[in-house]
């Protein structure tokens, strides 16, 4: 072909696109441009640009007529999948009970249509088409006496009518809002997931022993305050912390969002709460979703103890304390976007009978 020039500022959006662009066929057919303004030959342009020599000499002849808005231009659309057609009923289909794998899928698509599909002609069909992801079902921990309908409205009233109002005055700075909670770490193998070349082996748990810490953790005003021990979580326990809130009192009113254990509902607790002016908010029952505390649980949990295994009950005590003492500086990156106080509700969930 004969050879043609390219001005700079061509070349310029050229580079640019070769990268940039959000089409890959774009990006493309704009590599080749770009070695074509290098004044190679078509041989060349061909051979690294990894396309053949005629569509190299077609990329550059559309230039040519249209300039970059035609090279731009993407007409290639792709094969259409005939469940496509489907889509609705399959949406119904699968909303209403969902497939445990692709097999089953493609099992039950058949029975519906009559189209015999591949594992993964349907797993790409899920994925693109009906948006879908394979994901592990989760456990909503429910009264024994309630109905999952009746939990639900429980939740969403108590969230609307006194978790809310505590959060926005807490945002406001009127008062302290804390989230409480005891978590019981025993000395074990905490098994994860890892990046590795083979498989890792961590040793097994080989002992009993229990590291207990009593938290109340404040989102707002980014503070930590607990009570640690090796023995037991007890109503004296949850006094020593109301003890040490009231002392780092700024002088605003202090709300604690906690569970029902017995030993933070107690008359020792409730009468201590009451002379120090901290206000007790307790949760539905059966409502961890709605604790923030909870997250930071599973934080320590994957931090500290993920994948590994300590020799001694010291060291696995010193791997909590130093996470927990480094939370708001070394961990702050990490730790806060957990700490968002949006919390999972079950209105618009997709909820099984059992």
């Amino acid at each position: 072909m004969c050879r043609i020039e390219f001005s700079q500022a061509v070349v310029l959006e050229i580079e640019r696109d070769r990268f940039e662009h959000p089409h890959p066929r774009v990006q493309r057919k704009m590599e080749v441009l770009w070695l074509w303004s290098q004044g190679l030959p078509a041989d060349v342009v061909a051979q690294l640009g990894g396309v053949s020599r005629r569509t190299a000499e077609r990329y550059l002849e559309e230039y040519i007529r249209g300039g970059l808005e035609a090279t731009r231009t993407v007409r290639w659309k792709g094969p259409s999948s005939e469940l496509v057609a489907y889509r609705a009923s399959f949406e119904q289909e699968f909303l209403a009970r969902p497939p445990c794998t692709v097999g089953e899928a493609c099992t039950r698509i058949e029975r519906l249509t009559g189209l015999k599909r591949r594992a993964t002609q349907v797993r790409t069909f899920l994925k693109q088409t009906l948006r879908m992801k394979w994901r592990r079902t989760k456990a909503i921990p429910l009264p024994p006496k309630s109905t999952l309908e009746e939990h639900v409205r429980t939740q969403a009233e108590f969230l609307e009518q006194k978790l809310e109002p505590a959060l926005q005055a807490a945002r406001e700075n009127r008062l302290l809002l804390y989230f409480v909670d005891a978590a019981h770490f025993v000395q074990g193998s905490f098994l994860g997931c890892l990046w590795s070349v083979v498989a890792i082996f961590v040793r097994a748990a080989s002992g009993r022993q229990r590291f207990n810490v009593l938290g109340a953790i404040n989102p707002f005003s980014q503070s930590f305050v607990s009570v640690r021990n090796t023995g037991y979580v007890t109503a004296t326990t949850v006094c020593e912390l109301l003890q040490q809130l009231a002392q780092q009192s700024t002088g605003l009113p202090i709300t604690l969002v906690l569970d029902n254990a017995r030993y933070q509902k107690c008359e020792l607790v409730t009468l201590l709460a009451k002379s120090l002016g901290i206000t007790l908010l307790y949760l539905p029952s059966y409502s961890p979703n709605l604790n923030l505390i909870e997250r930071l649980w599973k934080f320590v949990k994957k931090t500290a103890l993920n994948s590994c295994s300590y020799d001694t009950f010291a060291e696995f005590q010193a791997a909590i304390n130093q996470c927990l003492d480094e939370l708001f500086s070394t961990h702050a990156g990490e730790l806060m976007p957990l700490l968002n106080p949006k919390f999972q509700t079950y209105e618009n969930a997709s909820l099984l009978a059992a």
